[in-house]
């Protein structure tokens, strides 16, 4: 198995951060934000900031694949990639591109490598505190060079987190919605990366989901398990991104996923 040495990467959050992130940073100009699929906010910070990483990641790995969120807007086919015994970059490049718009500090870039089915590395970093936090597989997940470890995990009704609100079938929406109840607090970040931040750090506890988009979620779930945390689907099964799923619990422990499941089928 090939790694990745977590100093390229951050190097690489550096000089794009400060080339185009920082620079727009509450600095945008009308012309540069736009909507894909008629609802989905994208700047053109977000196109380029893809761009420049793809030109460099692909020349970290020989002959790998990319896989990012702008580019599958053009080209839904790039999923395949993960059907094939290949190393391929799944990146986002700007998570949370509402909060940037809006000038508010709680966004992401994320990347992960996988092979096959296993994420093998991630990265997630903060370009406006500068947090670098990275993971790998068996061994442990980090905030600039520090292992961190999930050190609590509360029950469900003293919990904090959030729910998808849009996408699930009828069935299934009843029951989040009577779901809600049963957690201390629901609410979101506008960015699923930072969400699974805290997670890792402990100031929050889960997220359920029902858009699974790979690039939003690959970077994330390994650092909650490499963390100590958990994550399956509705039916107990580990988040497998290369299939298709609508559903997601990710949390700060196996206990506490198995709670939100059993209460799920409780549920009439």
């Amino acid at each position: 198995m090939y790694f990745i040495d977590n100093d390229k990467i951050y190097d690489l959050f550096n000089e794009v951060s400060k080339k185009l992130i920082i620079p727009s940073f509450k600095n945008l100009k009308s012309d540069q934000i736009n909507y894909k699929n008629n609802t989905e906010i994208v700047t053109l910070i977000d196109i380029e900031v893809e761009k420049y990483l793809q030109n460099k990641l692909v020349n970290f790995i020989n002959n790998s694949y990319f896989v990012g969120e702008e580019i599958y807007t053009n080209n839904k086919n790039i999923i395949d990639f993960y059907k094939q015994k290949q190393y391929c970059w799944t990146v986002d490049p700007i998570d949370g591109t509402s909060n940037y718009v809006k000038g508010k500090e709680n966004f992401a870039i994320m990347i992960a490598l996988s092979y096959s089915s296993t994420i093998i590395q991630s990265w997630i970093y903060k370009p406006i505190t500068q947090q670098f936090f990275y993971s790998k597989l068996n061994e442990g997940t980090y905030l600039n060079s520090k292992k961190i470890k999930i050190k609590k995990s509360n029950p469900m009704c003293e919990s904090i987190g959030s729910i998808s609100t849009k996408y699930w079938d009828i069935n299934l929406d009843n029951k989040i919605k009577i779901l809600k109840n049963n957690f201390k607090k629901i609410d979101h970040y506008g960015s699923i990366g930072c969400e699974y931040i805290d997670i890792v750090l402990g100031k929050r506890d889960f997220t359920i989901l029902s858009k699974l988009s790979p690039w939003d979620h690959l970077p994330g779930v390994l650092m909650v398990r490499e963390a100590g945390g958990y994550d399956s689907h509705f039916d107990g099964l580990k988040y497998k991104f290369n299939q298709i799923s609508k559903n997601l619990i990710v949390s700060s422990s196996k206990n506490l996923n198995n709670e939100i499941i059993n209460i799920i089928k409780e549920i009439k």
